[in-house]
């Protein structure tokens, strides 16, 4: 498949994006989705939408991409960033930054919580993280984390929080939610990252919690609005770190 380009106005360097079959020189276009029920039902007047069809949205400064597909002037062998990476994620932030974390654990084969579990140990290398927060800290972005957590705490969430100072000393602001002080909160299914209220990563975790290294990205507004919504309602809740002691 022939990359030919992406949305120069996207800041996640991910999609709208088109690409050319080389072979049959048919057209595929990356976008959103449109689920606008006025948009679809504008577009229906003209053309019933099957079933296994879906309207895509592209900006209009898209267009001369487009048209280098349509005119095949495009340089060959072009090269799109790839799969977008965390680091990348991250460097989109300009304003906020907020983690989420659902689980009761995230596997028990880390060797820092082996340690921690035999000698109570709390050394852990924060070198890389604390220079990848820093950095977002330093251009004026704010960097949350909350952890909604079960009382009595699991072994792993005792250790979490007994390392958590590396955290703080990287540069973000920490909050503890016990679940039974959310019961009444819709909490998100699935851990995730949100970037400047606009867009949305979810990371899925298998059964014993270790990452599935699967994710999903959601900027719609509309569905982005009400994972605001639900990540606001759970910080206001949340107990500062200082303050939390695990029980």
């Amino acid at each position: 498949m022939d990359f030919i380009g992406l949305d120069p106005g996207s800041p996640q360097d991910e999609c709208p994006a088109v690409y050319v079959d080389p072979v049959t020189g048919d057209f595929y276009q990356q976008g959103r989705v449109v689920t606008d029920p006025e948009v679809l039902a504008s577009i229906s007047k003209h053309g019933a939408i099957a079933a296994d069809e879906a309207v895509v949205w592209q900006p209009a400064r898209m267009a001369s991409i487009l048209g280098e597909a349509v005119y095949g002037n495009y340089e060959p062998e072009r090269q799109g960033p790839g799969e977008l990476t965390f680091e990348r994620f991250l460097a989109t932030a300009q304003r906020s930054a907020i983690h989420v974390e659902m689980r009761e654990g995230y596997g028990d084969d880390d060797p820092a919580f082996q340690r921690w579990r035999e000698t109570g140990s709390t050394e852990y290398d924060w070198s890389v993280w604390a220079k990848l927060i820093g950095s977002a800290v330093e251009r004026g972005v704010t960097v949350r984390r909350v952890r909604v957590v079960s009382e009595p705490v699991t072994d792993y969430i005792r250790w979490e929080h007994a390392i958590s100072d590396g955290n703080i000393d990287a540069g973000e602001e920490l909050r503890w939610l016990p679940r039974r002080q959310a019961y009444d909160l819709l909490l998100p299914g699935a851990d995730l990252w949100m970037i400047d209220h606009r867009l949305v990563r979810y990371n899925f975790n298998a059964g014993d919690g270790h990452s599935l290294r699967q994710y999903e990205y959601v900027s719609d507004p509309r569905k982005v609005a009400q994972v605001v919504a639900s990540v606001e309602m759970i910080w206001d809740r949340a107990i500062p770190h200082a303050a939390y002691s695990p029980s």
